[in-house]
């Protein structure tokens, strides 16, 4: 009679994903601002999977290419965020930032020289940050 244990079987798998479920603590939101603050990333297009996208510091030997694209945050909320020129420098403009939920980066554009989105973050080291960007 193996089939009797399959319920008990499938409670015990909800409760083991059920608890890797879990919100972020205030100081786990504090670690991943901290983590992104004082960098300009650029995108690391070359890494990207799927619908993740990769970013690295500025500082990151990346291989050559016809231009990348980035953002900095800063401690006040404001954002810069780097895009590709007509003439292939870079354009900047200035955005806002917030954490929102667990971790989710939400950007916005007052000026509307941009499209809102967010962003969630899949991970974050010293040079590495993977996104999932949505725009509204």
């Amino acid at each position: 009679m193996p089939f009797r244990f399959i319920p008990g079987a499938l409670l015990l798998c909800l409760m083991l994903l059920a608890g890797t479920c879990k919100k972020k603590t205030p100081k786990e939101t504090l670690k991943i601002t901290n983590a992104l603050l004082g960098k300009t990333w650029l995108h690391s297009h070359e890494e990207d999977r799927g619908d993740t996208l990769v970013y690295r510091p500025n500082s990151y030997d990346f291989p050559p290419s016809r231009g990348r694209i980035g953002f900095q945050l800063e401690a006040d909320g404001n954002l810069k965020q780097y895009d590709i020129a007509p003439t292939d420098g870079l354009e900047e403009k200035a955005g806002k930032w917030q954490i929102r939920d667990k971790n989710r980066l939400e950007v916005t554009f007052p000026k509307r020289n941009s499209m809102d989105y967010d962003a969630e973050i899949i991970s974050i080291d010293a040079d590495k940050l993977i996104l999932k960007r949505t725009f509204k």
